[in-house]
């Protein structure tokens, strides 16, 4: 067989595989609004957004309480693990000996695979108590950062990692040419270079954030209200999904899925965003 060959067989694979993913995402889309139609048909999205309170057995459905404690708990967690994760990719990349720098890169790689719920757990019997000692109770809007910011800390150095991996020798060698120290060239040439893809990375990051549940539903109080302080507990958008969704029937369950839907619209956002700007990145 001819290479030219097996490239048009390979490039029609990678259609089809494109397609089957599309068609995957699409009909999650559409379950989605199928199963939320019936209360959005009557009442529009903006009771969402508008009513007092999450008292679906009222026929209240105000999701803003959680809307908000979503948002804040995954940009909190973003601004806790940003400069963390673009720090440990520098040292593993440019400060660390060879030997170091693999075993970093592997322990931040194996606190990417521990399960949210162990993390949970850790914030649970560890964080909630400490910040409880402060400002009892402890469980509420300071502890889920803190445990968000945990479990996107290794999205965002992995991905700065490979950003500045992927930066070429030739500027690397045009810096040492011009005399720039090692500091000079990462905040004058490479930081640039990669701040496209740095800020996809970041975004991953927090669309991972606002997907989050179970770690999030234990460390944050699970009240439905709008914080106010760090310390208010609050219940996110995936957490009410998790409790409700087992016994919800009728209008309380399409709310649910309306729900769903606005996450699965933010993250849509996210995703979009982080990759034009890694398309920018990879411009520059």
């Amino acid at each position: 067989m001819s290479p030219s060959v097996r490239d048009a067989r390979l490039a029609q694979l990678l259609v089809v595989v494109g397609a089957v993913v599309a068609a995957i995402l699409a009909l999650i889309v559409g379950f989605l609004v199928r199963e939320a139609w019936p209360l959005i048909a009557r009442y529009g999205f903006t009771p969402f957004f508008v009513d007092n309170g999450w008292h679906p057995t009222e026929g209240l459905f105000g999701l803003s309480p959680m809307l908000s404690a979503s948002i804040l708990l995954a940009c909190g967690a973003v601004l806790f693990a940003t400069p963390l994760g673009i720090a440990s990719a520098l040292f593993c990349r440019f400060y660390a000996p060879p030997a170091i720098g693999r075993i970093y890169r592997w322990m931040v790689m194996l606190l990417a695979g521990i399960p949210s719920v162990v993390l949970g757990l850790w914030g649970l019997t560890v964080i909630v108590p400490l910040i409880g000692w402060w400002q009892p109770p402890g469980a509420n809007l300071l502890a889920g950062v803190l445990v968000l910011a945990l479990m996107i800390l290794p999205t965002v150095a992995l991905t700065t990692e490979s950003a500045l991996a992927a930066v070429p020798q030739s500027y690397l060698s045009g810096a040492a040419a011009l005399g720039l120290s090692r500091e000079a060239t990462i905040v004058s040439v490479i930081l640039p270079a990669t701040r496209g893809s740095i800020i996809a990375g970041i975004l991953l990051a927090a669309a991972r954030a606002l997907g989050e549940t179970m770690a999030v539903l234990m460390v944050s109080g699970n009240v439905v209200q709008v914080p106010t302080s760090l310390f208010s507990s609050v219940r996110t958008l995936t957490a009410n999904i998790a409790l409700e969704m087992a016994y919800a029937t009728g209008d309380h369950r399409s709310a649910l899925f309306v729900s769903g839907l606005l996450l699965t619209g933010l993250v849509l956002v996210l995703a979009t965003a982080a990759s034009r700007f890694n398309k920018v990145g990879q411009r520059v």
